[in-house]
């Protein structure tokens, strides 16, 4: 394809790597976006513009940010403003998990998921709709999960969080339909990438790659397609929706 995101200004969260933050914002660039990358992590931000680069034909503005904390992210929306004259697009892609029975979970396990998984894209919305109501113009791609949906043991902290994510997502978009702003959220199953190997055990990635139709996890680029889906006009009639990109069968 190619065309679909043309000249719009694309603030992609937690984004260097290999995960689905890094597949958006490649998607987004491949369809002509002026993709703003961000992430906590310095060192794989510089990488990840580098290689978006190639894409773009320049390099991107890359703005280091950590999402669990306020100043930070409203300094991120602040800064993509700045260096790209708006923001069009934000694509709320952090996220933290892990695989912790109730009875052996802390409260700063909880916490700490809560506040990457929702608070982060509380945070960040907050932030971007300062600029785009005012406007009367933006869309905001929201990343949950089919846990948000789904019953999984271990994941009650996540599955808490996405669900959060999804309630958030319909209710924003409520409040932002006045001024044309559409706010939606996407729901993978389970698309694989290194990172996620990191935070979720091998048995248990074996086991939801068992319940999915097609044998296998999505990739990366599979989910990054229906965000961009989700932020280009060809879904101007779309607020509030949470889309599952999922084969898992029941």
């Amino acid at each position: 394809m190619g065309g679909l995101l043309d000249g719009r200004v694309v603030l992609v969260t937690a984004s260097a790597g290999a995960g689905l933050g890094w597949a958006t914002a490649r998607r987004c660039a491949e369809e002509g976006a002026r993709v703003v990358l961000s992430d906590v992590h310095r060192r794989r931000l510089a990488e990840a513009a580098d290689r978006l680069a190639e894409v773009m034909g320049e390099k991107p503005t890359a703005i280091p940010c950590d999402v669990a904390d306020t100043g930070q992210v409203d300094a991120l929306i602040e800064q993509t403003v700045e260096a790209e004259g708006r923001i069009d697009v934000l694509v709320n892609n952090a996220g933290l998990g892990g695989d912790r029975r109730v009875t052996e979970m802390t409260d700063r396990e909880w916490e700490r998921v809560l506040d990457i998984s929702l608070t982060s894209v509380f945070r960040a919305t907050r932030a971007a709709l300062r600029h785009m109501l005012p406007r009367r113009s933006g869309v905001i791609v929201n990343m949950a999960s089919v846990t948000g949906w789904r019953a999984q043991a271990g994941q009650a902290h996540y599955a808490a969080a996405k669900a959060g994510v999804m309630a958030f997502t319909r209710c924003v978009a409520m409040e932002a339909a006045e001024a044309g702003v559409r706010v939606n959220a996407v729901a993978p199953s389970l698309a694989m990438h290194p990172f996620l190997e990191k935070t979720v055990s091998r048995a248990l990635l074996e086991e939801l790659t068992r319940r999915e139709a097609f044998g296998r996890a999505a990739d990366p680029a599979e989910v990054a397609n229906v965000v961009v889906f989700l932020a280009s006009d060809l879904s101007s009639y779309m607020t509030g929706e949470v889309v599952s990109v999922s084969s898992q069968h029941p």
